[in-house]
C-alpha cells in the first residue's frame, strides 16, 4: 500500500474530510482512573446505579462501594480512599463539617428522604382532637426535623430562632395542648398502635413497611435543609468528573428513575 499512490491519496482525502475532534473536551472528562463513591444501602445505591450508567455514556466510570458506615464513608474520602460520599442529609453534614473540620463540600443536593405524619386513627392532621398524643424520634437530629414538619403544618408553633436545632423546649405554641412524646426511631411505628400520630423519618418507616407517598397524612417538602448531599473533597471542587457526574445525576432518565421507582417516596430537590 506505501507503495501505491492512488491508495495513499484516498487515504489522504479520507483523513482531511473527518471532523476534527476537541481533544480538550474529551479527555478533561476522562479520569484516568474510576471514580468511587461510597454509599450506604438503600435508595442512594439504587439511584447512584441508574446514575452510573448515564455517566457512562458520558466516558465517566463510576464505582459504588457501599457501607454500612456513614462517618467512615465520610473518613475515606477525606483521606482518598473514596471520591465522593452520597448518603448524609444536609443538615448532618453541615454540622458535622463546623465540628471536625472535614475537608469535604457539598457538590449537588441529591434526594429528600421525608420525615412524614402517619397515624392509624385519623386521616388527616386537622382530626387531631385536643390533648393528643403525637410521638416524636427522640434524636436530637431528628427529633427537629420533626418538629419543624409540625410547625409547618400548624400542629405547634415553634420559636423564631429555633432553627434546625429545634427541641420541644423551642415549642411556644401548643393550643390543642398535644403531649409531644419523644420516642427511639425504631419504636415509632410501633407506637401507631397507641399514639394519635406519630412523626417517623424514611429509612424507620420503610423497616415497618410504611411509604411516605402512600401511607402517611403530611410529608415533608422535597426541598427541605435536610435533602441528601453528594460530598466531594474541597480540592476537586473544579474537577471535570464531579461537573459531569451532578449533570448525570440530575439527567432525565434518573428523574425518571426516581419517579417510578419510589413513586414521591424519595423526592428530587431539584
Amino acid at each position: 500500500m506505501a507503495g501505491n499512490p492512488l491508495m495513499r491519496r484516498r487515504i489522504l482525502m479520507v483523513l482531511a474530510a473527518a471532523p476534527l475532534l476537541p481533544c480538550k473536551l474529551v479527555f478533561a472528562t476522562l479520569p484516568a482512573r474510576p471514580v468511587t463513591i461510597g454509599v450506604l444501602p438503600g435508595p442512594h445505591a439504587e439511584i447512584l446505579a441508574c446514575v452510573r450508567d448515564v455517566a457512562a455514556a458520558q466516558g465517566l466510570d463510576l464505582r459504588i462501594v457501599e457501607r454500612s458506615d456513614g462517618q467512615a464513608i465520610n473518613a475515606d474520602v477525606t483521606r482518598g480512599r473514596l471520591d465522593a460520599a452520597c448518603f448524609q442529609d444536609g443538615v448532618s453534614f453541615a454540622r458535622d463539617r463546623a465540628r471536625h473540620g472535614n475537608e469535604l463540600i457539598e457538590a449537588t443536593r441529591t434526594v429528600t428522604q421525608p420525615v412524614a405524619l402517619y397515624s392509624r386513627r385519623i386521616t388527616s392532621p386537622r382530626q387531631l382532637g385536643r390533648g393528643a398524643t403525637l410521638a416524636i424520634p427522640r434524636d436530637p437530629l431528628l427529633q427537629a426535623r420533626a418538629l419543624v414538619l409540625l410547625h409547618n403544618h400548624g400542629l405547634v408553633v415553634l420559636r423564631d430562632d429555633a432553627g434546625l436545632t429545634a427541641t420541644t423546649r423551642d415549642v411556644i405554641g401548643n393550643r390543642h395542648q398535644f403531649r409531644l412524646d419523644p420516642l427511639p426511631a425504631g419504636r415509632l411505628a410501633d407506637a401507631l398502635y397507641r399514639v394519635d400520630l406519630a412523626v417517623i423519618d424514611r429509612p424507620a418507616a420503610a423497616r415497618a413497611g410504611l411509604l411516605p407517598a402512600r401511607d402517611s397524612i403530611g410529608v415533608e417538602d422535597a426541598r427541605t435543609p435536610w435533602s441528601d448531599v453528594l460530598a466531594v473533597r474541597a480540592a476537586d471542587r473544579s474537577a471535570d468528573w464531579v461537573g459531569t457526574l451532578v449533570a448525570s445525576y440530575r439527567s432525565e432518565p434518573v428523574k425518571r428513575f426516581i419517579l417510578e421507582r419510589y413513586q414521591e417516596s424519595v423526592r428530587r430537590p431539584w
